[in-house]
């Protein structure tokens, strides 16, 4: 059971981090490109954050990504 949990856990993390890495780097760049936003960017806009909040989110997924690379490669469990 301890297994499935730390697999699931692990691929929540790189789901996620998918997730948000298009999201903010791609709000990013077809706000540049076409001059708008899509999804959580989009929100975060109307909501009246600072344009760089997508450049945020797209880290933030890079970080997820990262954290889950590592726990993979280590085998430590979440």
């Amino acid at each position: 059971m301890a297994t499935q949990t730390k697999k699931s856990s692990g691929g929540l993390l790189v789901l996620f981090g998918i997730i948000l890495l298009a999201q903010g780097f791609g709000s990013a760049l077809t706000e540049a490109a076409w001059d708008t936003a899509f999804g959580v960017a989009a929100l975060l806009r109307e909501a009246g954050a600072p344009a760089w909040t997508d450049l945020v989110v797209g880290v933030l997924g890079c970080v997820l990504l990262a954290v889950a690379v590592r726990r993979r490669s280590t085998g430590t469990a979440p």
